[in-house]
């Protein structure tokens, strides 16, 4: 009767040989021979499928289950077939127990999808997770004696669903949007508090310097904390930072705890397991190097360590190295801002201050000038009146933009207030725009003006009125060519309105939402004159606000532009102030008139010409030619004056580009120009003369009121040859003028345009270590730069150029120098970025030869350029002493600056000093 069992087990897979060789006779089910129908049918269904299946039977519930099943089982397999389930599951029994009695008592299936159990079937204690269904399982009379439990194990989902919330939670709470890093920290290890099944502790460590600080841990009731070290010093950590990790971690290698329990007696996981291993985990930073600090998680004692836990605990890291980075960004962040209010607060005060000690000279100026214009018992020579009469002008001018500055700052620090007193707003506002009206026509527009009675009395400050006002109309005669200026005041039932709409050059979209930022300037934008503080529509802007309204813009470039300042009637209630009205109405418009007139003053198409008797009685530069470009009309008129005292012929222009239709026109014999001025600047003007060669070698002097070194670089990097600061002397300007314009006309051909650049040597080579040879006599040395002969070229660089001058000891002497040099290399084709380079290194090196040269035998500065080989050399020679005996090159930032732009060789002796520079042509 053995053929019957071998047949039931056939087919069911390694499973299946078991069962097949088990004598069942020992079990409670009996030989297989014996088995009922209905039992072998079940057997036969378990076996045939792939589906984990398990058959319980009898009141043994012996268990009977398929390949699938066992592989859940893990090691009380083959053990448990036969056996009894209660044996065989007894951990997790008293949560199977009421399924399968409630399938045997009722003969209803049941199903429970992530049924937890406590199973022990790898070493340890686990936590599992099945979807189970019970299904009653009749003998062949229909009775109820088994159960059909079909199952699969969803471990690995709801573990890895749990653990992605986690990971979640950390994301959205953690973004570091709090006070400060420590708060970030306390809220991670918070949102991690949350989850003890995947963490049990958690203790987040952060780098301090060479110290690593505990900012935050949880697990347990946290008296573990006394467990864990609150901080490491890494340079000498100790055995409790090396026992939990820490040391290995703050470098950068993960590091697995296993003796945790001896250390932090912490139970944990489902069933209050002891925590037996923890990982120390290296929080990333942008410093692959030197991680942000150290994340010190526990294991859960339910889960196996395997590649999914251990991934889990890196993205834990990852996720709240983003936070706590995220949260350093913020707070430096913040730190910046708060330091960038107070450097503004710093600042706005440094203005109030700085506008109300100006205001105390401008009295004493103003209240001496405007007496002596108005004094009829001794009236002043008109060439006296016209002198005074600008200083009055621009005194004025200057006091507007104090009081401008003094508002703004007072607007920016919140101290400014309204006046308000009720005002008749239209008249007010007609009687301010009348004041523009003799500028607007006498620059060809029409000014219309519609003021028509309001129906309700207006309180405003009319001082802040007045500002409002002028701003904008100042603003649309500036930047309106033709066509009119239009002012318009009405109101309706919610707002008073007030337009200043014009037909000029219009704004690009893309400038509308920075147009009321402080200092922002419309880069390019055609205007009657680039001055300007660039903060008129920005107090604008913080006035309309003050006065409890608004202003805004629409334009449309070539179309024109349109402001409305916009006046609640909420806020036009206002209750008026009391007391004496301060007489100043109109002040600001009468001032900003008078500016205005200077933009429209035009200068004569024709020379001016000096007086019969101007000048030096001998001067081999009288009648020289001077083209002057400048947008301020005063500044025009003053250097005029002065320039045709000296016996010059003045041409004067307002922009660079009629400079330069002037220079082709007829060209002078210097170019003094501003730097700031509208249409085309003095930078452009200068560059692209340089770029034409018939007037690459044209004298340019420029002026600007733009102080510090990186101005005056770049102008001289332009091949500018001086650079001059407003306020400046008059004796200063004129001698520069003279030097610029002698060495413009003794400057020797073969120097400039070449010649035959191999018979013209330098004055001396470079110097070498040792000795240095006697000099060739020279010429006295002049104001100009002269070429000299000296020794032959030794090395045999100079083949294809070789040139040199002298120059007088002069600090003017390197714009000379400098224009020597670009026009010998300009003959060559040397890319224009290398010969940058070199005329900045040689200009360093001319005025180190000025500054530091004392007590020269020789008044002179010797320059020599050879070319040859692909290399350009140029040697720069003084014939005095070191000025402290410093060690060579110790020379500070003119050093280190020629250095950044060739090869420099120095060598000091007695006789003087020769610093080389070389530079490579490609």
């Amino acid at each position: 009767m053995t053929r019957p069992s071998t047949d039931l087990f056939v087919g069911g897979g390694d499973t299946g040989r078991l069962m097949a060789q088990l004598d069942w006779a020992d079990t409670p089910l009996g030989p297989v021979g014996e088995w009922p129908q209905s039992l072998r049918a079940a057997v036969r269904m378990v076996l045939s499928s792939r589906y984990p299946m398990l058959l319980l039977w009898g009141e043994s519930y012996s268990q009977l289950y398929n390949d699938a099943y066992s592989a859940l089982i893990g090691d009380k397999h083959p053990a448990a077939l036969g056996d009894d389930v209660r044996v065989t599951l007894a951990e997790g029994w008293h949560v199977l127990a009421p399924l399968i009695e409630e399938a045997m008592a009722t003969g209803v299936a049941s199903w429970v999808p992530a049924l937890q159990l406590l199973l022990e079937r790898a070493g340890y204690r686990e936590e599992a997770y099945f979807s189970v269904s019970h299904a009653p399982a009749r003998d062949d009379d229909g009775r109820t004696v088994g159960v059909l439990t079909v199952c699969s194990e969803v471990t690995q989902q709801v573990v890895g669903e749990r653990r992605l919330r986690l990971l979640r939670d950390l994301s959205v709470l953690g973004d570091g949007r709090t006070v400060d890093v420590d708060a970030t920290g306390a809220r991670l290890i918070d949102v991690i508090d949350g989850h003890p099944l995947d963490v049990p502790f958690a203790a987040i460590y952060l780098r301090d310097g060479t110290a690593l600080r505990r900012v935050a841990c949880t697990g347990g009731d946290q008296g573990h904390a006394r467990a864990l070290p609150d901080a490491v010093e890494l340079t000498d950590p100790g055995p409790p930072a090396y026992a939990w990790g820490l040391v290995d971690a703050a470098e950068g290698r993960a590091t697995q705890v296993i003796d945790v329990a001896d250390r932090l007696p912490l139970p944990a996981g489902p069933w209050n397991d002891p925590v037996r291993t923890a990982l120390a985990l290296p929080l990333p930073s942008a410093d692959e190097d030197q991680p942000l600090g150290v994340l010190l998680a526990g294991v859960s004692p339910s889960r196996g360590l395997d590649e999914g836990y251990r991934s889990f605990h890196q993205l834990l890291a990852q996720q709240i190295s983003v936070a706590l980075r995220n949260a350093q960004e913020y707070e430096e962040e913040r730190r910046r801002i708060e330091a960038m209010a107070e450097l503004d607060r710093v600042k706005t005060d440094f203005f109030a201050n700085v506008s109300h000690e100006f205001r105390t000279p401008l009295t004493l100026i103003l209240g001496p000038l405007t007496d002596a214009l108005t004094d009829a018992t001794a009236p002043l020579a008109a060439v006296q009146r016209e002198r005074v009469e600008t200083g009055w002008r621009n005194a004025t001018r200057l006091l507007t933009l104090v009081n401008s500055l003094l508002t703004f700052s007072s607007l920016e620090a919140g101290r400014a207030r309204s006046d308000a007193r009720v005002v008749d707003l239209a008249a007010l506002t007609a009687e301010l725009a009348g004041v523009f009206r003799a500028a607007v026509e006498r620059a060809g527009l029409t000014l219309e003006v519609s003021c028509p009675p309001l129906p309700r009395p207006v309180a405003v400050d009319p001082v802040n009125w007045e500002r409002i006002v002028t701003n904008l109309l100042s603003n649309a005669l500036k930047y309106t060519f033709i066509g009119r200026i239009r002012v318009t005041l009405d109101a309706d039932d919610e707002e008073v309105r007030l337009t200043v709409a014009d037909t000029g050059i219009g704004i690009a979209e893309r400038d509308l939402p920075k147009l009321f930022e402080r200092f922002h300037r419309v880069r390019g934008a055609r205007s009657r004159s680039h001055e300007g503080t660039g903060i008129g529509l920005a107090l604008v802007h913080e006035l309309a606000r003050l006065e409890g309204g608004d202003v805004r813009v629409t334009s449309q470039v070539g179309v024109g532009s349109r402001f409305t300042v916009t006046l609640p009637w909420s806020a036009a209630h206002r209750t008026a102030v009391t007391g004496p009205v301060v007489d100043a109405r109109g002040d600001a418009a009468r001032a900003a008139v008078e500016e205005a007139m200077g933009w429209l003053t035009e200068p004569d198409d024709a020379l001016t010409e000096p007086e019969p008797a101007s000048g030096p009685a001998t001067d081999e530069l009288a009648g020289a030619r001077i083209l002057l470009a400048d947008d301020n009309a005063d500044m025009r008129a003053y250097l005029t004056r002065l320039l045709t005292g000296q016996g010059w012929r003045v041409r004067a222009v307002t922009d660079g580009r009629q400079a330069l239709d002037e220079i082709r026109r007829d060209l002078p014999d210097l170019v003094l120009t501003d730097v700031m001025m509208p249409v085309l600047d003095g930078f452009d003007l200068v560059r692209r003369l340089r770029a034409d060669p018939t007037t690459r070698t044209l004298p340019v002097l420029v002026l600007s009121a733009r102080a510090g070194g990186e101005a005056s670089v770049e102008g001289l990097s332009l091949g500018a040859d001086d650079y001059l600061v407003k306020p400046f002397a008059a004796a200063e300007l004129i001698a520069r003028i003279r030097a610029s314009i002698r060495r413009a006309r003794d400057r020797t051909p073969a120097a400039v345009i070449g010649g035959d650049p191999t018979t013209v040597v330098a004055a001396a080579p470079p110097a070498p270590v040792g000795p240095v040879p006697p000099t060739p006599v020279v010429e006295p040395v002049r104001d100009a730069s002269v070429v000299v002969e000296g020794p032959a070229d030794p090395d045999g660089l100079g083949d294809l150029l070789d040139v040199g001058w002298t120059y007088p000891s002069a600090p003017t002497s390197a714009a000379a120098m400098r224009r020597d040099v670009r026009g010998a290399l300009g003959e060559l084709d040397v890319d224009p970025d290398v010969l940058e380079d070199l005329l900045l290194a040689a200009s360093e090196a001319m005025n180190n030869a000025v500054e530091h040269a004392q007590r020269p035998s020789r008044p002179e500065v010797r320059v020599r350029v050879q070319v040859g080989g692909g290399l350009v050399r140029i040697s720069v020679r003084d014939f005095g002493t070191w000025r402290d005996r410093r060690p060579a090159m110790d020379r500070g930032r003119g050093a280190l600056l020629m250095n950044a732009y060739g090869d420099v060789r120095l060598v000091s002796t007695a006789e003087g000093t020769t610093v080389t520079i070389e530079r490579r042509l490609a």
